[in-house]
């Protein structure tokens, strides 16, 4: 259960972001919920996957509130400037290379069904969604989209790679794109290559019907252990937020915790 407990460093990362605490009424009323225990009830649904009514009391903030200012901060955009300042301070720390990018998705059941979701084609058809995740060379997360489980993987490259962040942290002008791109067969698509190249990018992409020993899974491999990390935090296992703002909160909430645990840990 250590896991579900949010280290204190976090919050003071991601407090900078947060819109300032409330005060109370001075004519009484219920006390505002501080921002600590809002995160601390959103790192605990995230890492257990428990249903929202099922926030311990003792947390300081109940599941339906925790619920609340969750899509409210991700409209706010607070969880998008998280990401980018532990982004900046992987690259600062040299823990992050811009200069190359992988490609994976992973698919999920969706109960439910909702935005971005459609049947999928490795669960008889039942409802599912698809997260592609752009990594650097360590596997840090860059990006996510979601799409529905049934979405043509390599239609989902250049979408991705137009969210590329511009990291700052060092010296000079942010990239604006990578590099290079590595992706596996599922991926393969010369329309891509063809666009990648236009953009400045050179594709490293598997061809089907190719004999494996390419040598790319050599570099392809952080972004499998990056998917891995992701299913470890429960919540991001079977989507149950019809939402599509919500699961973009969850989402770019989940990425925060794994470039924090980079960048505090080394390894998740």
């Amino acid at each position: 259960m250590a896991a579900s407990r949010m280290p204190d460093a976090f919050f003071d990362l991601a407090a900078h972001h947060l819109p300032p605490e409330r005060t109370a009424n001075p004519s009484g009323g219920r006390p505002p919920i501080d921002n600590r225990s809002i995160v601390r009830a959103l790192w605990f649904v995230l890492t257990t996957g428990c249903r929202w009514e099922d926030v311990p009391g003792e947390l300081g903030c109940s599941g339906r509130s925790a619920h609340r200012f969750l899509q409210l901060w991700e409209e706010m955009g607070c969880w998008d400037r998280l990401h980018a300042d532990l982004l900046r301070l992987l690259h600062q720390a040299d823990k992050l290379d811009p200069d190359l990018v992988i490609v994976d998705a992973v698919m999920v059941r969706a109960f439910g069904g909702g935005a971005s979701t459609g049947p999928s084609p490795v669960d008889r058809r039942k409802k599912g969604t698809k997260h592609t995740l752009l990594v650097d060379r360590h596997g840090a997360p860059l990006a996510i989209r979601t799409a529905g489980a049934n979405a043509s993987d390599h239609r989902q490259i250049i979408p991705l790679v137009m969210d590329f962040p511009r990291v700052g942290g060092k010296p000079g002008r942010p990239k604006e794109l990578p590099d290079e791109l590595y992706a596996d067969r599922g991926y393969d698509s010369d329309g891509t290559r063809r666009l990648l190249a236009w953009l400045g990018i050179e594709p490293q992409i598997a061809r089907r019907k190719t004999p494996h020993g390419s040598g790319l899974g050599k570099i392809r491999w952080v972004v499998e252990r990056t998917i891995a990390w992701l299913k470890g935090l429960r919540r991001m296992r079977i989507r149950y937020d019809r939402s599509p703002v919500l699961q973009d909160a969850w989402n770019t909430l989940a990425v925060c915790v794994i470039c924090f645990r980079l960048l505090h840990d080394g390894d998740t």
